[in-house]
């Protein structure tokens, strides 16, 4: 897979024309998104979408460019629910709640908790309704995105139980994980990218092989913190549906057969699970980078 910057085409001048016009009605930002993602899909780098669909969802060559700009189409409208929802337009959207009830147990029970998504539906959305449990949500988020959002939505991001943590190259940002799994605060993150230089373990994923992160997965096992996977999945323009697991602790263990044992597990049942949501809502995983190690 190639090094990931998490920085994505968005800038501050970008947000704020949207949130003029979300101010109004949702729709009239979605009016921008036809000739925007037309554009992209003329001319942006397909190679690593394409495969995606055409590879491993063996998908037709025409049902594979139909997908694509049906991808982009989503990834705006996505990004537009994004800035409405943290500007304060949570009103214009309905939600299913799906396993809400594991995450209140988590923090009732005192556990902390380790939420894995993945970069799929809308994380941010998914943060907001977290307001509903009672606790600190620390979101792992590279640098870069964290600033673009924080000059723009700097005040609504204040007003919520939110602590981001930006990640580090020189993996600095685990000592903040270690330090909210002692808290027994609940830790977000996206589990199928990862830093260059961060341990990873391969394993087949929508049929060939792929590298996942594992270093706060392990750090859960180690401080026996349940891990949850959490998704926001976007069904209709104004309705969104969240999913929780029950949190699961995975056991530590200090012999490497075992703990490798154990960690394989641990990423074996979140990639199955991945691989669920991606079948069940295919134009709504926004990889734009190689991740299958076929594609090196």
């Amino acid at each position: 897979m190639s090094k990931w910057t998490g920085k994505s085409k968005g800038s501050p001048l970008g947000y704020r024309i949207f949130i003029s016009l979300l101010k109004k009605d949702v729709r009239l930002a979605y009016l921008l998104l036809k000739p925007v993602s037309f554009f992209y899909l003329i001319f942006s780098d397909k190679k690593s979408i394409f495969h995606f669909y055409h590879k491993r969802l063996k998908y037709s060559r025409l049902k594979t460019i139909r997908s694509i700009y049906g991808n982009y189409v989503f990834l705006g409208k996505v990004l537009i629910d994004k800035i409405a929802i943290l500007s304060g337009q949570k009103d214009q959207f309905t939600f299913d709640f799906e396993g809400e009830e594991y995450l209140h147990e988590l923090v009732e029970n005192k556990q902390g908790g380790l939420l894995l998504g993945a970069h799929m539906g809308n994380w941010e959305v998914a943060g907001e309704l977290l307001e509903r449990v009672d606790s600190v949500i620390n979101i792992l988020m590279v640098e870069v995105e964290r600033q673009n959002l924080k000059e723009v939505l700097e005040e609504a991001m204040e007003k919520k139980k939110v602590n981001i943590i930006p990640i580090k190259d020189d993996m600095s940002h685990m000592f903040s994980v270690i330090e909210a799994f002692k808290n027994k605060e609940l830790v977000a993150m996206h589990g199928d990218r990862f830093v260059e230089g961060s341990p990873i373990i391969e394993l087949d994923f929508l049929g060939a092989k792929a590298a996942f992160p594992i270093g706060p997965m392990m750090l859960a096992s180690r401080y026996s913190i349940p891990v949850s996977f959490v998704f926001t999945l976007k069904e209709s323009n104004r309705h969104y549906h969240f999913y929780a697991t029950k949190g699961k602790v995975y056991p530590s263990f200090r012999k490497p057969d075992l703990k490798k044992a154990t960690t394989e597990t641990m990423v074996f049942e979140y990639v199955q699970y991945l691989e669920k949501m991606v079948l069940k809502y295919p134009l709504q995983w926004f990889n734009y980078h190689k991740f299958w190690n076929s594609e090196k």
